[in-house]
Protein backbone atom coordinates (compact mmCIF):
# COMPACT_ATOMS: atom_id res chain seq x y z
CA UNK A 1 0.00 0.00 0.00
CA UNK A 2 1.42 3.65 -1.06
CA UNK A 3 1.34 6.29 1.61
CA UNK A 4 1.06 9.98 0.16
CA UNK A 5 2.93 13.38 1.89
CA UNK A 6 1.57 16.32 2.21
CA UNK A 7 3.90 19.61 2.12
CA UNK A 8 1.39 21.80 3.84
CA UNK A 9 0.86 19.41 7.43
CA UNK A 10 4.41 18.71 7.29
CA UNK A 11 5.84 22.71 6.89
CA UNK A 12 2.86 23.36 10.19
CA UNK A 13 4.71 20.83 12.12
CA UNK A 14 8.07 21.42 12.16
CA UNK A 15 6.86 25.39 12.61
CA UNK A 16 4.51 23.87 15.85
CA UNK A 17 7.41 21.78 17.07
CA UNK A 18 9.83 24.83 17.01
CA UNK A 19 7.97 27.42 17.80
CA UNK A 20 9.83 29.29 14.13
CA UNK A 21 8.54 29.69 10.60
CA UNK A 22 11.19 32.10 9.51
CA UNK A 23 13.51 29.49 6.77
CA UNK A 24 15.60 32.50 5.78
CA UNK A 25 13.61 32.69 2.59
CA UNK A 26 10.40 32.96 1.29
CA UNK A 27 10.60 30.88 -1.68
CA UNK A 28 11.80 27.35 0.70
CA UNK A 29 8.05 26.39 1.11
CA UNK A 30 7.21 26.41 -3.29
CA UNK A 31 10.35 25.04 -3.58
CA UNK A 32 10.00 22.07 -1.05
CA UNK A 33 6.15 21.54 -1.96
CA UNK A 34 8.08 20.21 -5.50
CA UNK A 35 10.42 17.99 -3.47
CA UNK A 36 7.06 16.38 -1.73
CA UNK A 37 5.44 16.18 -5.11
CA UNK A 38 8.35 14.29 -6.49
CA UNK A 39 8.51 12.32 -3.42
CA UNK A 40 4.47 11.07 -3.68
CA UNK A 41 5.72 10.34 -7.46
CA UNK A 42 7.66 7.25 -5.55
CA UNK A 43 5.01 5.30 -5.50
CA UNK A 44 6.92 4.61 -1.71
CA UNK A 45 4.97 2.19 0.73
CA UNK A 46 3.83 3.36 3.97
CA UNK A 47 7.23 2.75 5.70
CA UNK A 48 9.06 4.36 2.71
CA UNK A 49 6.86 7.45 3.29
CA UNK A 50 7.33 7.59 6.79
CA UNK A 51 11.32 7.42 6.55
CA UNK A 52 10.84 10.47 3.77
CA UNK A 53 8.41 12.36 6.23
CA UNK A 54 11.26 11.75 9.04
CA UNK A 55 13.89 13.28 6.38
CA UNK A 56 11.95 16.19 5.94
CA UNK A 57 11.15 17.02 9.14
CA UNK A 58 14.58 16.83 10.22
CA UNK A 59 15.89 19.03 7.89
CA UNK A 60 13.14 21.89 7.93
CA UNK A 61 13.54 21.72 11.66
CA UNK A 62 17.36 21.85 11.52
CA UNK A 63 17.09 24.79 9.11
CA UNK A 64 14.51 27.21 11.11
CA UNK A 65 16.37 26.51 14.35
CA UNK A 66 20.01 27.82 12.02
CA UNK A 67 18.03 30.65 10.97
CA UNK A 68 16.90 31.10 14.31
CA UNK A 69 20.88 31.40 15.23
CA UNK A 70 21.35 33.96 13.42
CA UNK A 71 18.64 36.43 14.92
CA UNK A 72 20.43 35.17 18.82
CA UNK A 73 23.95 35.84 17.69
CA UNK A 74 25.99 38.11 15.60
CA UNK A 75 27.03 35.34 13.03
CA UNK A 76 26.58 37.33 10.39
CA UNK A 77 28.92 39.41 11.64
CA UNK A 78 31.90 36.58 10.80
CA UNK A 79 34.30 37.19 7.84
CA UNK A 80 35.43 34.18 5.46
CA UNK A 81 38.68 35.53 4.49
CA UNK A 82 40.72 33.39 1.58
CA UNK A 83 38.97 30.55 1.54
CA UNK A 84 40.50 27.67 -0.39
CA UNK A 85 38.51 25.72 -2.46
CA UNK A 86 38.92 22.37 -4.48
CA UNK A 87 37.14 21.41 -7.43
CA UNK A 88 37.14 19.18 -10.46
CA UNK A 89 35.18 16.33 -11.74
CA UNK A 90 33.72 13.21 -9.75
CA UNK A 91 36.78 10.90 -9.25
CA UNK A 92 39.46 13.06 -9.84
CA UNK A 93 41.90 13.17 -6.46
CA UNK A 94 39.58 16.17 -5.25
CA UNK A 95 38.49 13.96 -2.21
CA UNK A 96 42.13 12.93 -0.93
CA UNK A 97 43.18 16.63 -1.58
CA UNK A 98 40.74 18.00 0.36
CA UNK A 99 41.57 15.53 3.16
CA UNK A 100 45.67 16.67 3.51
CA UNK A 101 44.81 20.31 3.42
CA UNK A 102 42.51 19.46 6.09
CA UNK A 103 44.62 18.35 8.59
CA UNK A 104 46.88 21.14 8.66
CA UNK A 105 46.43 22.26 12.23
CA UNK A 106 45.66 25.99 11.15
CA UNK A 107 43.10 25.08 8.75
CA UNK A 108 39.15 24.32 9.21
CA UNK A 109 37.06 22.29 7.37
CA UNK A 110 33.48 21.70 7.65
CA UNK A 111 32.50 18.43 9.36
CA UNK A 112 29.81 16.08 8.97
CA UNK A 113 28.13 16.02 12.43
CA UNK A 114 28.60 19.94 12.17
CA UNK A 115 26.19 20.24 8.69
CA UNK A 116 23.97 17.90 9.54
CA UNK A 117 23.05 19.10 13.22
CA UNK A 118 24.15 22.76 12.64
CA UNK A 119 22.15 24.53 15.39
CA UNK A 120 23.39 25.86 18.13
CA UNK A 121 26.66 27.35 16.62
CA UNK A 122 29.32 24.14 16.66
CA UNK A 123 31.46 27.18 19.17
CA UNK A 124 29.20 26.92 21.48
CA UNK A 125 29.29 22.94 21.56
CA UNK A 126 30.85 20.93 24.65
CA UNK A 127 33.76 18.51 23.22
CA UNK A 128 31.13 15.89 24.18
CA UNK A 129 28.26 17.60 22.20
CA UNK A 130 25.53 14.46 21.71
CA UNK A 131 25.71 15.71 17.90
CA UNK A 132 29.05 14.28 17.09
CA UNK A 133 27.70 10.82 18.48
CA UNK A 134 24.55 10.60 16.88
CA UNK A 135 26.49 11.85 13.72
CA UNK A 136 28.43 8.75 14.05
CA UNK A 137 25.76 6.56 14.46
CA UNK A 138 24.07 8.21 11.57
CA UNK A 139 27.74 7.09 9.49
CA UNK A 140 27.57 4.04 10.82
CA UNK A 141 24.14 3.01 9.43
CA UNK A 142 24.73 4.70 6.07
CA UNK A 143 28.56 2.20 5.62
CA UNK A 144 25.84 -0.73 6.87
CA UNK A 145 23.69 -0.25 4.44
CA UNK A 146 26.15 0.95 0.90
CA UNK A 147 29.37 -1.03 2.06
CA UNK A 148 30.51 -0.97 -1.38
CA UNK A 149 30.65 2.79 -0.84
CA UNK A 150 33.70 2.29 1.14
CA UNK A 151 35.78 0.99 -1.57
CA UNK A 152 35.65 4.25 -3.81
CA UNK A 153 35.39 6.31 -0.98
CA UNK A 154 37.14 4.97 2.20
CA UNK A 155 36.72 8.84 3.82
CA UNK A 156 33.76 7.46 5.27
CA UNK A 157 35.39 5.58 8.02
CA UNK A 158 35.54 9.33 9.51
CA UNK A 159 32.06 8.74 10.46
CA UNK A 160 30.53 11.65 11.65
CA UNK A 161 33.72 13.80 11.78
CA UNK A 162 34.06 13.51 7.86
CA UNK A 163 34.61 15.85 5.40
CA UNK A 164 31.50 17.34 3.32
CA UNK A 165 31.26 18.44 -0.23
CA UNK A 166 29.96 22.05 -0.16
CA UNK A 167 26.63 20.60 -2.28
CA UNK A 168 25.46 18.77 1.33
CA UNK A 169 25.18 22.39 3.12
CA UNK A 170 22.26 23.05 0.45
CA UNK A 171 20.65 19.76 1.62
CA UNK A 172 18.05 21.93 3.54
CA UNK A 173 18.09 23.90 0.79
CA UNK A 174 15.77 21.40 -0.80
CA UNK A 175 17.94 22.15 -3.96
CA UNK A 176 20.25 18.60 -3.48
CA UNK A 177 18.22 15.57 -2.44
CA UNK A 178 22.27 13.99 -1.32
CA UNK A 179 22.22 10.10 -0.29
CA UNK A 180 24.09 11.41 2.65
CA UNK A 181 20.57 13.26 4.13
CA UNK A 182 18.48 10.83 2.79
CA UNK A 183 20.08 7.45 2.55
CA UNK A 184 16.78 6.23 4.56
CA UNK A 185 14.51 6.82 1.47
CA UNK A 186 13.75 4.50 -1.24
CA UNK A 187 14.97 6.74 -3.92
CA UNK A 188 17.02 6.92 -6.78
CA UNK A 189 19.26 10.27 -6.37
CA UNK A 190 17.89 13.09 -8.06
CA UNK A 191 20.30 15.52 -10.70
CA UNK A 192 18.58 18.00 -12.22
CA UNK A 193 14.96 18.76 -11.88
CA UNK A 194 14.80 21.59 -8.75
CA UNK A 195 14.91 24.60 -9.05
CA UNK A 196 18.46 26.07 -8.56
CA UNK A 197 19.53 29.19 -7.96
CA UNK A 198 23.69 29.47 -7.60
CA UNK A 199 23.61 33.14 -6.03
CA UNK A 200 21.32 31.92 -3.27
CA UNK A 201 22.92 28.65 -2.79
CA UNK A 202 26.28 30.26 -2.15
CA UNK A 203 24.20 32.63 0.76
CA UNK A 204 23.81 29.62 2.22
CA UNK A 205 27.29 28.11 2.00
CA UNK A 206 28.92 31.34 3.54
CA UNK A 207 26.02 31.43 5.94
CA UNK A 208 27.78 27.73 7.08
CA UNK A 209 30.90 28.58 7.45
CA UNK A 210 29.95 31.66 9.46
CA UNK A 211 27.74 29.14 11.92
CA UNK A 212 30.97 26.82 11.93
CA UNK A 213 33.62 29.47 12.45
CA UNK A 214 31.69 31.71 15.20
CA UNK A 215 33.38 31.61 19.06
CA UNK A 216 35.83 29.51 17.26
CA UNK A 217 39.91 30.64 16.53
CA UNK A 218 40.75 32.12 13.60
CA UNK A 219 41.82 29.68 10.86
CA UNK A 220 41.50 29.57 7.57
CA UNK A 221 38.58 27.41 5.52
CA UNK A 222 39.65 24.26 3.11
CA UNK A 223 36.43 23.21 1.11
CA UNK A 224 35.61 21.14 -1.52
CA UNK A 225 33.01 20.97 -4.02
CA UNK A 226 31.77 21.58 -7.60
CA UNK A 227 32.03 24.85 -8.62
CA UNK A 228 32.67 24.62 -12.36
CA UNK A 229 28.85 25.42 -13.28
CA UNK A 230 28.73 28.66 -10.71
CA UNK A 231 31.85 30.41 -11.02
CA UNK A 232 30.54 33.59 -11.33
CA UNK A 233 28.47 33.14 -8.92
CA UNK A 234 30.91 31.25 -7.02
CA UNK A 235 33.68 34.44 -7.19
CA UNK A 236 30.65 37.02 -6.22
CA UNK A 237 30.59 35.07 -2.97
CA UNK A 238 33.87 34.43 -2.74
CA UNK A 239 35.67 37.27 -3.94
CA UNK A 240 39.20 36.65 -2.72
CA UNK A 241 38.98 32.67 -2.56
CA UNK A 242 41.40 30.71 -4.25
CA UNK A 243 40.55 27.41 -6.50
CA UNK A 244 42.47 23.85 -7.17
CA UNK A 245 40.86 22.23 -10.20
CA UNK A 246 42.18 18.67 -10.73
CA UNK A 247 42.04 17.42 -14.35
CA UNK A 248 41.47 13.91 -15.11
CA UNK A 249 40.94 11.61 -18.44
CA UNK A 250 37.28 12.18 -19.27
CA UNK A 251 36.83 8.27 -20.02
CA UNK A 252 38.32 7.09 -16.81
CA UNK A 253 35.57 9.81 -14.50
CA UNK A 254 33.03 8.52 -16.51
CA UNK A 255 33.37 4.97 -15.77
CA UNK A 256 35.03 5.33 -12.01
CA UNK A 257 31.49 7.78 -11.28
CA UNK A 258 29.36 4.90 -12.57
CA UNK A 259 30.50 2.34 -10.41
CA UNK A 260 30.66 4.55 -7.53
CA UNK A 261 26.92 5.85 -7.91
CA UNK A 262 25.85 2.34 -8.45
CA UNK A 263 28.10 1.22 -5.58
CA UNK A 264 25.97 3.64 -3.58
CA UNK A 265 22.13 3.11 -5.23
CA UNK A 266 22.12 -0.41 -4.96
CA UNK A 267 22.31 0.11 -1.27
CA UNK A 268 19.61 2.40 -0.85
CA UNK A 269 17.18 0.92 -4.34
CA UNK A 270 18.49 -2.35 -4.70
CA UNK A 271 20.27 -3.84 -8.26
CA UNK A 272 21.30 -0.94 -10.26
CA UNK A 273 20.91 -1.18 -14.18
CA UNK A 274 24.78 -0.53 -15.02
CA UNK A 275 23.92 0.22 -18.80
CA UNK A 276 21.77 3.08 -17.91
CA UNK A 277 23.80 4.34 -15.18
CA UNK A 278 26.71 4.51 -17.45
CA UNK A 279 24.92 5.97 -20.22
CA UNK A 280 23.54 8.82 -17.59
CA UNK A 281 27.22 9.42 -15.89
CA UNK A 282 29.06 9.67 -19.48
CA UNK A 283 26.38 12.35 -20.67
CA UNK A 284 27.05 14.41 -17.08
CA UNK A 285 30.85 14.01 -18.15
CA UNK A 286 30.38 15.31 -21.23
CA UNK A 287 28.10 18.11 -20.12
CA UNK A 288 30.73 19.38 -17.08
CA UNK A 289 33.80 18.73 -20.16
CA UNK A 290 31.53 21.03 -22.59
CA UNK A 291 30.77 24.11 -19.33
CA UNK A 292 34.72 23.55 -18.58
CA UNK A 293 35.57 24.04 -22.64
CA UNK A 294 33.06 26.77 -23.30
CA UNK A 295 33.36 29.03 -19.86
CA UNK A 296 36.01 32.31 -19.91
CA UNK A 297 36.21 32.06 -16.29
CA UNK A 298 37.98 28.73 -16.24
CA UNK A 299 41.02 30.70 -16.85
CA UNK A 300 40.33 33.48 -14.14
CA UNK A 301 43.63 34.03 -12.26
CA UNK A 302 42.30 32.84 -8.79
CA UNK A 303 42.17 29.18 -10.22
CA UNK A 304 45.13 26.73 -10.63
CA UNK A 305 44.61 23.82 -12.68
CA UNK A 306 46.25 20.82 -12.00
CA UNK A 307 46.80 17.28 -13.62
CA UNK A 308 45.27 14.28 -11.61
CA UNK A 309 48.16 12.40 -12.54
CA UNK A 310 50.77 14.98 -11.22
CA UNK A 311 48.79 14.94 -7.65
CA UNK A 312 48.81 11.00 -7.58
CA UNK A 313 52.73 11.44 -8.97
CA UNK A 314 53.47 13.87 -5.38
CA UNK A 315 50.17 14.87 -3.14
CA UNK A 316 51.70 16.90 -0.64
CA UNK A 317 54.03 18.80 -3.43
CA UNK A 318 50.91 19.59 -4.95
CA UNK A 319 49.18 21.23 -1.69
CA UNK A 320 52.53 22.96 -1.12
CA UNK A 321 52.14 24.65 -4.84
CA UNK A 322 49.01 25.26 -3.93
CA UNK A 323 49.45 27.50 -1.10
CA UNK A 324 51.90 28.96 -2.37
CA UNK A 325 49.45 29.55 -5.62
CA UNK A 326 47.01 31.62 -2.71
CA UNK A 327 49.92 33.63 -1.05
CA UNK A 328 50.04 30.84 2.08
CA UNK A 329 53.40 29.19 3.88
CA UNK A 330 52.28 25.25 4.05
CA UNK A 331 54.15 24.62 7.60
CA UNK A 332 56.50 21.97 8.74
CA UNK A 333 54.02 20.32 11.00
CA UNK A 334 50.75 21.00 8.31
CA UNK A 335 53.51 18.58 6.08
CA UNK A 336 54.05 15.76 8.60
CA UNK A 337 50.36 15.66 8.93
CA UNK A 338 49.66 15.05 5.53
CA UNK A 339 52.51 12.67 5.03
CA UNK A 340 51.06 10.74 8.38
CA UNK A 341 47.57 10.83 6.70
CA UNK A 342 48.86 9.36 3.68
CA UNK A 343 51.24 6.29 5.74
CA UNK A 344 47.65 5.49 7.72
CA UNK A 345 44.90 5.54 5.41
CA UNK A 346 45.59 3.71 2.48
CA UNK A 347 42.97 4.12 -0.40
CA UNK A 348 42.03 0.58 -0.51
CA UNK A 349 42.14 0.22 3.00
CA UNK A 350 38.41 -1.27 2.94
CA UNK A 351 38.87 -2.90 0.10
CA UNK A 352 39.67 -2.06 -3.28
CA UNK A 353 37.29 -0.25 -5.72
CA UNK A 354 37.09 -2.14 -9.43
CA UNK A 355 35.86 -0.48 -12.44
CA UNK A 356 36.53 -0.74 -16.09
CA UNK A 357 35.91 1.23 -19.19
CA UNK A 358 34.05 -1.88 -20.25
CA UNK A 359 30.99 0.17 -18.89
CA UNK A 360 31.37 2.12 -21.77
CA UNK A 361 31.80 -0.26 -24.60
CA UNK A 362 28.80 -1.86 -23.17
CA UNK A 363 26.80 0.67 -24.06
CA UNK A 364 27.83 1.05 -27.71
CA UNK A 365 30.41 3.72 -27.50
CA UNK A 366 33.84 3.45 -29.44
CA UNK A 367 36.80 4.27 -26.76
CA UNK A 368 38.82 5.70 -29.49
CA UNK A 369 36.04 7.82 -30.88
CA UNK A 370 35.65 8.67 -26.89
CA UNK A 371 39.15 9.53 -26.89
CA UNK A 372 38.91 12.37 -29.72
CA UNK A 373 36.22 13.66 -28.51
CA UNK A 374 37.84 15.08 -25.45
CA UNK A 375 41.16 15.52 -27.25
CA UNK A 376 40.98 19.60 -27.41
CA UNK A 377 39.91 18.96 -23.17
CA UNK A 378 43.45 16.63 -22.77
CA UNK A 379 45.26 19.30 -25.08
CA UNK A 380 43.89 22.45 -23.40
CA UNK A 381 45.33 21.01 -19.57
CA UNK A 382 47.57 18.55 -21.00
CA UNK A 383 45.61 15.58 -19.68
CA UNK A 384 47.01 12.48 -20.86
CA UNK A 385 44.76 9.51 -22.17
CA UNK A 386 45.00 7.11 -18.84
CA UNK A 387 45.35 3.59 -19.01
CA UNK A 388 44.63 0.57 -15.94
CA UNK A 389 44.87 -3.13 -15.42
Amino acid sequence: MSGRLHADQMLARAESETGLSDYGDPTLPQRFGLVIDHLNTLGMDEDGCRRAADVCHGLLTSRLQFFEDRNRYPIADEVVERPMFVTGEPRSGTTLMHALMSVDPDARALRFWEVMYPSPPPGTADPDDPRRARADEDWREINAQMPKWLHSHPYNDMLGDGLPEDERTWAFDFRVLTPTAWWRVPMQTVVGGLPTDAAAQYRIHKAMLQQCQYRRLPKYWVLKGFHGFRLAEFFDAYPDAGLVWLHRDPIQVAASRTMMMADILEGIVGPVDLKTAAKTHLELTRASIANTMANPLVDDPRILHVRYTDFIADPVGTVRRYHRFCGRDLTGSAEAAMRDYLTHNKGDRHGKFRYSTTLLTDIGEDLGALHEEFRPFRERFGVEVETRD
